[in-house]
């Protein structure tokens, strides 16, 4: 008997999804397991598996297209079988749900298959603009049209007419001097991707709903340059920069329990447990896998488990699992060259450290100026939970860690 197979809810935030591709025709023989299509959701682009046996008869949502949650993606059953059927009964009794006025206009332009599209368009760029005394540019209509024509910028045109007014012929003999430059304007238009939509949704909420504040400090990196390099000679394993930082903050956090916390309306919630969520960029986005229980893992338990998470979401394996529970979150820009930024609280924290890069700048020490390897961090914060004070106490710790790294091998 034919089955509907609906659209999957894959996190626990997803409302809808997008098909990323279908790895099944109509027509197909699908077993227990086999993959039938991948759906882009709010966090990730994930792989969907049949759960049960048959032939696929119908494909309700075609390549790039959205649907809301529970909407038909497909129907399998017997070869030849008539669904047609089981698609009216299950338009009939389908249930309306109420949204809100954007997501109904969002809902109607789902429907429709959304293409990138460009579109170009010719002008010209002027180096001299003139005109004729009241910043009002005299042309007949003959030599506007004319000139709209060939292209010509009227402003280039030195009029022969009366009072300056520029003619037809003054438009023929026209010979684009004046250093003016034909170019073209373009431009390509995309559909929002889920993951897309729903950054946008939640950092808005974040940065309009929580009362941000941000805490720079600058750390001398010589020290944790040095043990990082003794380590890796020592065991073999590589680790990163990243990975200490994630470490220091793990361990400032067991000191600071208060900034490892949650706004919740009417309570705040203090975390216990550290779970440390990771920026990771990925083509639609980023996403942000979380580092459990980080407190108590070695550096190198760290660093593999970032590297596994890294892969995972470079090949669109992540799951939602790996992206949940977070109690604090690093952003991490060094790699790029940033030497300073600040970054939007990732909820439910109350705050987000902003990582840059590490600069060789001359510093003083023991009253002398030598070069030094300073990285500055920023710690945003929500100032619903966590005040000024409690934020630089926790910085000065996460600076002593990074500064003294013995006290991370302890």
């Amino acid at each position: 008997m034919a089955e509907i197979v609906r659209m999957p809810k894959l996190s626990d935030t997803m409302t809808e999804g997008t098909v990323a591709a279908w790895h099944k025709k109509v027509g197909d023989k699908v077993k227990t397991g086999d993959l039938l299509a991948e759906i882009e959701t709010d966090k990730a682009t994930m792989e969907f598996e049949s759960f049960q046996d048959g032939v696929l008869l119908y494909i309700g949502i075609e390549k790039g297209g959205s649907a809301p949650v529970d909407s038909i993606l497909a129907i399998l059953g017997k070869e030849g079988e008539d669904f047609k059927a089981l698609i009216e009964s299950a338009d009939a009794t389908k249930t309306e749900t109420k949204e809100e006025p954007v997501e109904k206009e969002q809902e109607t332009k789902k429907t429709e298959t959304v293409n990138a599209k460009t579109e170009t368009v010719s002008v010209v760029e002027t180096a001299v603009a003139s005109s004729n005394g009241d910043g009002r540019i005299k042309a007949s209509p003959l030599a506007k049209a004319l000139a709209k024509n060939k292209g010509v910028n009227l402003s280039m045109v030195k009029g022969s007419g009366d009072g300056g007014r520029i003619i037809k012929k003054d438009i023929e003999n026209f010979k684009g001097g004046g250093g003016a430059i034909t170019a073209t304007e373009s431009f390509t238009e995309v559909a929002v991707s889920q993951m897309r939509k729903t950054i946008a949704r939640r950092l808005s909420e974040s940065k309009n709903g929580a009362p941000h504040f941000y805490l720079t400090m600058s750390i001398n990196m010589d020290q944790a340059m040095s043990s990082r390099k003794a380590y890796i000679d020592l065991t073999g394993e590589k680790i990163s920069f990243n990975d200490m930082v994630i470490k220091a903050v793990a361990m400032a956090l067991r000191i600071h329990p208060n900034v490892n916390s949650s706004w919740l309306g009417d309570k705040i919630r203090y975390n216990k447990h550290i779970h440390i969520g990771v920026a990771v960029a990925v083509p639609d986005g980023l996403v942000v896998p979380v580092v459990k229980f980080a407190d108590h893992k070695s550096f190198s338990e760290i660093s593999s488990e970032v590297k596994t998470f890294a892969q995972k979401a470079k090949d669109k394996k992540i799951q939602p699992a790996d992206m949940e529970g977070n109690t604090f979150s690093i952003s991490n820009l060094g790699m790029f060259g940033i030497d300073e930024f600040t970054a939007i609280i990732n909820p439910p924290d109350a705050c987000i450290l902003a990582v840059g890069g590490i600069s060789q700048v001359p510093v003083v020490k023991d009253g002398a100026i030598v070069p030094g390897n300073i990285m500055k961090v920023t710690l945003s914060c929500d100032h619903r939970v966590v005040d000024g004070a409690t934020g630089s106490e926790f910085l000065r710790t996460l600076k002593l860690m990074l500064e003294n790294p013995v006290l991370m091998f302890a």
